[in-house]
């Protein structure tokens, strides 16, 4: 007899199933939908992440602004929410971000120098991406988006690069710091290298 099409018997009121005196186990889909959400981040925690994020985004804006250049991409964007918000993480860590986004621009000016400039040779390039920083040991999945802007956009390089450098190395600075300002933040780098 199939479990799944007779159901164990429900407890009566005293907790028993039946005449086994054992308690029915909780459904698996109880059990598969709670409990693996991370914790909710109390307010102060979420304030502080955000306040952070948000200024080195302003500062990549305006560093732009200053020197005439768009510097803030979405790329960058995302490193700055993972860095803020998720610090511990593999993918937020200095070694992922600076050395993954170089990685990803290196590929995309790659695939661009021989593919052209295409949404077929941005696919390709996101995956040879991927692939190099998880053999590199520097995981950081927006790096991957930084392949594709270079494809689509096929900015120029000795512009491009040591502003992209320059940002992730402030984006790191900068969860550095915030880490170190709330005394119950998670530290910083977890790792540097």
């Amino acid at each position: 007899m199939s479990t799944a099409l007779h159901p164990a018997p429900s407890p009566d009121a005293s907790g028993s199933s039946g005449s086994s005196g054992v308690a029915a186990p909780e459904p698996p889909r109880r059990r598969a939908i709670g409990g693996r959400a991370p914790a909710r981040p109390t307010a102060a925690a979420a304030i502080h992440s955000i306040s952070a994020a948000t200024a080195v985004l302003l500062w990549l804006v305006a560093i732009g602004a200053m020197i005439h250049e768009p510097i803030l991409i979405p790329p960058l964007a995302a490193s700055a929410a993972l860095v803020h918000s998720a610090p511990t993480l593999p993918l937020a860590q200095p070694r992922g971000v600076v050395i993954g986004h170089m990685v990803g621009a290196a590929v995309g000016y790659g695939v661009l120098a021989v593919a052209g400039s295409s949404a077929w040779g941005a696919a390709v390039a996101a995956g040879v991406t991927l692939a190099l920083v998880m053999v590199a040991r520097t995981p950081h999945s927006p790096a991957c988006a930084t392949a594709v802007v270079v494809v689509l956009q096929a900015p120029v390089a000795a512009r491009f690069v040591p502003l992209l450098f320059g940002s992730t190395v402030l984006i790191v600075l900068t969860g550095y710091a915030a880490s170190r300002v709330r005394r119950k933040a998670p530290r910083y780098p977890a790792y540097w290298w």
